[in-house]
């Protein structure tokens, strides 16, 4: 069959690029909000629904796991029916799934809408990364990326102190069904500016499972995926744990009373969206070594938290906001797994790359988020008021088991990777030397 002859009708990287993006972002910022909105209600949850440290890592897990078996099946979708109509169905699934939470009054009824919400998320971060894909340019998309993951954060700025003002003033219901209703207003504003594309004449890709599921093994089987799907992996759980759920009672654990433990996600998160322009500029100009930027990252990170979990009884004040600050750099760090999969794949299948990728990292996050769980029941079966600090410190020492494995695995196929651009294209590797990270052979596209 003929490919279609596209023809550019909207300028690329200009205000309707911008325009867009404003738009796509700000569902993201309230998807991070919905997805970190239960880290200050942690404690208050299991108040509400009369469960276990297992129970209550459930909620999370749940809708982590949720998300991260979505995002092929996302990938396949975006691929065929473009970035608007996901972001719109993850807005209404997202919202009607913390509405329901609001009003939840079982455990079980919980748990079934942080699936509704879990599954919304999983539409939205890879559809925003898509419409940055194609309709920024080149030399744009990596610090575009960096500063989506950026601004992302203020969801979970959001989630951290206004949240927890809310649920103090408000109470449980109120509080989460505001939160629900922000989405139904953001879905009008997404429907009137944004657009899947610059180009008319895009194939629509038919879903055809002989060849759907070529394409996958194609697409899993290049080393640049699971590159990227280690270095995602490596670096985001560690933030993504303390935020979603154990980072706020572990504080309190330490000493903290909950409005400075609120303080110190905050202080995470302002650190994430200040380190996402220099991991940008480092991508941007030494693509070569962004892997290894990543391996330092996650060293850095595993060392902080080996000295706080050792540390003589309750860590310092000083030493608790160093370890929020260097967690936080995980969060950037994992946007390059995405800069990656744009490396070693043509736009046509940037929906299923960055689907693969993205299931690192939540992978990673809600095993880590179940097994501290599961470690703080057997060590104090009363429940959260039996928590002390040595319990913490047992159980977050679990998170060295996931760095451990994620920088052998991220050595292992930076090697593989390297060896794969030689062989498809010799100059490529060259070109990938020399700071350009759209290869000839190799992830050029018709869009490239």
């Amino acid at each position: 069959m003929t490919r279609p002859v596209l023809r550019q009708v909207h300028t690329i990287g200009k205000r309707r690029a911008w325009a867009i993006w404003v738009v796509g972002l700000s569902v993201y910022v309230l998807a991070v909000f919905h997805r970190t909105s239960l880290g200050v209600a942690g404690l208050l949850a299991a108040e509400r629904f009369h469960i276990s440290a297992a129970q209550l890592s459930t909620f999370t897990v749940v809708q982590l796991a949720v998300y991260a078996a979505m995002q092929i099946p996302v990938g396949v979708l975006l691929d065929r029916f473009g970035s608007k109509k996901l972001m719109l169905t993850g807005l209404l699934l997202m919202s009607g799934g913390q509405l329901w939470f609001a009003v939840a009054g079982t455990f079980e009824v919980g748990v079934a809408a942080r699936v509704m919400l879990g599954a919304g998320d999983a539409m939205v971060f890879t559809s925003l990364l898509r419409l940055v894909a194609v309709w920024f340019r080149v030399k744009q998309a990596p610090f575009v990326t960096q500063l989506t993951g950026m601004i992302g954060q203020l969801g979970a700025v959001a989630a951290a102190t206004p949240l927890a003002a809310a649920l103090a003033t408000f109470g449980w219901t109120r509080s989460f069904a505001t939160a629900g209703g922000v989405g139904l207003v953001l879905s009008v504003g997404l429907l009137a500016v944004v657009k899947d594309s610059p180009y008319r004449g895009e194939a629509v890709e038919k879903i055809k499972v002989r060849a759907l599921a070529k394409t996958l093994a194609e697409v899993w089987g290049n080393p640049g995926t699971r590159l990227g799907l280690w270095v995602h992996f490596s670096s985001q759980f560690g933030a993504t744990v303390f935020t979603m759920l154990w980072g706020f009672p572990f504080l309190v654990a330490e000493g903290m009373t909950q409005p400075a433990a609120s303080l110190v996600l905050v202080a995470m998160t302002v650190t994430a969206m200040a380190a996402g322009p220099v991991v940008a500029a480092f991508t941007a100009r030494m693509p070569y070594r962004r892997s290894q930027l990543v391996l330092g990252i996650v060293g850095v990170i595993a060392t902080t938290w080996a000295v706080v979990l050792l540390w003589p009884g309750p860590a310092p004040t000083w030493l608790l906001y160093v370890l929020a600050v260097v967690t936080a750099f995980g969060g950037p760090g994992s946007m390059v797994g995405f800069d990656l999969a744009r490396t070693f794949h043509p736009s046509s299948r940037l929906g299923r790359a960055t689907g693969v990728v993205n299931i690192g990292g939540f992978t990673a996050s809600l095993l880590a988020i179940a097994l501290i769980g599961v470690v703080l029941d057997h060590l104090a079966p009363g429940g959260p008021e039996d928590y002390t600090l040595d319990d913490f410190r047992i159980a977050m020492s679990v998170q060295f088991l996931f760095w451990g494995l994620g920088a052998v695995q991220l050595v292992r196929y930076r090697r593989r990777s390297l060896r794969h651009i030689e062989e498809v294209n010799p100059v490529a590797l060259d070109r990938l030397r020399e700071g350009e990270t759209l290869l000839p052979g190799i992830s050029r596209d018709l869009d490239g």
